[in-house]
């Protein structure tokens, strides 16, 4: 008897057992699988994280952009800095081998994609196509900025943003559009009164709060989660651009205005001015690009430096005050360069007199004036940097460009002045003191 209630006791903890260590199985892949996908993403057959609305939106754009030859490639901020922090991964991953999806499906309500304009052969049905398969769309269009100088063709409209929404989520199309001075630009996503604002929310998005511009990237082809797409061939540069690119306009017709009022100088003289002057700027942008130095145009004139094969002509300040660069370019045209410095609260350039050794300075601030009588002071307004079209350029410029121009030339800027004295003409200036003449041979040197 005893035997036998040993035999039943040993079969029922081993039924017991098997029955506890299938209940393990059972919930380790049912339950601990599902939260921790990431342990079981090698596996044979796994697909995690496909399912989600974010990587089917996507899969079904790019499914389409690719059959209509529509010309897109990423520029999500939030996705291209992921891209790049794993992009050993992401460029040894071919087609069809990822099993877990990394990027595509990460939580968010929207996908930016950029359209290259001037590559799009084939627009006519495209909208149409997206409504088809399911999306949502909205399409923007404004004046073509790059036509107001021209009476005939200013008005027409082009495209400037596409939105197309699947189930909960967006994908957002930037259009660029190409620009004479060889780089992209994009316009201000402005609703119209038609426009259903709540489509989407609209102050979420991360481009169109203004016009951009970027320089024209290179393009590789990449497999993100099983999907093949385009992206800048150097995420980090375009994603650095991203801050900085706030573009504004040359305002066509004040100057139309202005030249009725005031006619140009066409003149073989001002003519040939204008084309060395003109090829001066352009060497000195290309230069300065090429250093990764950021300038901007300022009274009338830009910066340059001397690896651009240009004669310097004089070198006044030091590098930690008023430091000023002149070099001399084709027909005796000059081109200065003036040294931003950053204070607390305001910047400051400065400049010299070579026969007397008096420094002025100018300050980019909304200072009050110094007590002391030896400075001189050119008092601006603090001002943030745009992006501009400048003579088949792009360049930079003030972003309050109004608010800057008063302050170095008044009110009354818009009617010329034959004659002006640096340091006695603008409204701004203020002494800054002499150099003392033990240091003129360091803070004044001519060539």
């Amino acid at each position: 008897m005893s035997r036998i209630n040993k035999n039943v006791i040993l079969a029922l903890l081993t039924l017991t057992s098997s029955a506890f260590l299938l209940f393990q199985l059972y919930y380790y892949k049912h339950y601990l699988s599902a939260k921790n996908g990431a342990g079981l993403s090698k596996s044979k057959g796994s697909r995690i994280g496909f399912d989600s609305i974010q990587w089917r939106a996507v899969k079904k754009f790019i499914m389409l952009t690719s059959s209509q030859n529509v010309p897109v490639f990423l520029i999500d901020p939030f996705l291209l800095e992921l891209i790049n922090k794993n992009f050993e991964q992401v460029r040894n991953t071919s087609h069809g081998s990822t099993s877990e999806c990394n990027f595509f499906c990460v939580p968010r309500d929207f996908t930016a994609f950029a359209l290259q304009y001037h590559l799009w052969k084939n627009e006519e049905g495209w909208f149409q196509i997206a409504e088809n398969i399911g999306f949502q769309c909205l399409k923007i269009e404004s004046k073509d900025p790059r036509l107001d100088g021209i009476d005939s063709l200013s008005g027409t409209e082009i495209p400037l943003h596409y939105v197309c929404k699947l189930a909960t989520h967006a994908i957002h199309v930037v259009v660029f559009h190409e620009r004479s001075g060889n780089y992209l630009w994009h316009g201000h996503l402005r609703l119209k009164g038609h426009i259903d604002r709540k489509f989407i929310p609209f102050r979420k998005l991360q481009f169109g709060r203004y016009p951009g511009a970027f320089d024209r990237p290179e393009l590789q082809q990449i497999t993100v989660d099983g999907l093949e797409v385009l992206v800048p061939k150097d995420p980090m540069h375009f994603l650095e651009e991203i801050p900085h690119s706030r573009f504004i306009e040359c305002r066509y017709k004040e100057a139309r205005a202005f030249f009725q009022q005031y006619l140009d100088d066409n003149t073989v003289e001002a003519m040939a001015f204008r084309k060395s002057a003109k090829e001066l700027l352009q060497l000195a942008a290309k230069t300065l690009k090429k250093l990764g130095v950021r300038f901007w145009l300022s009274s009338g004139t830009c910066l340059a430096f001397q690896d651009a094969g240009l004669p310097l002509k004089h070198r006044f300040g030091k590098v930690e005050d008023s430091l000023e660069l002149s070099f001399q370019g084709k027909d005796d045209i000059k081109l200065d360069i003036f040294f931003f410095y950053e204070e607390t609260d305001h910047m400051w350039n400065g400049g010299t007199q070579a026969k007397t050794g008096k420094k002025f300075k100018t300050y980019s601030c909304e200072a009050k004036k110094a007590n002391s009588n030896n400075f001189f002071k050119y008092l601006f307004p603090k001002f943030t940097l745009c992006w501009t079209e400048f003579v088949d350029m792009k360049v930079h410029v003030p972003c309050e460009t109004v608010e800057y121009i008063e302050a170095n030339y008044g009110k009354t800027w818009r009617i010329p002045v034959k004659t002006w004295d640096w340091k006695r003409s603008p409204p701004n200036v203020q002494p800054n003191g002499i150099w003392p003449i033990s240091e003129w041979d360091e803070v004044i040197q001519l060539y």
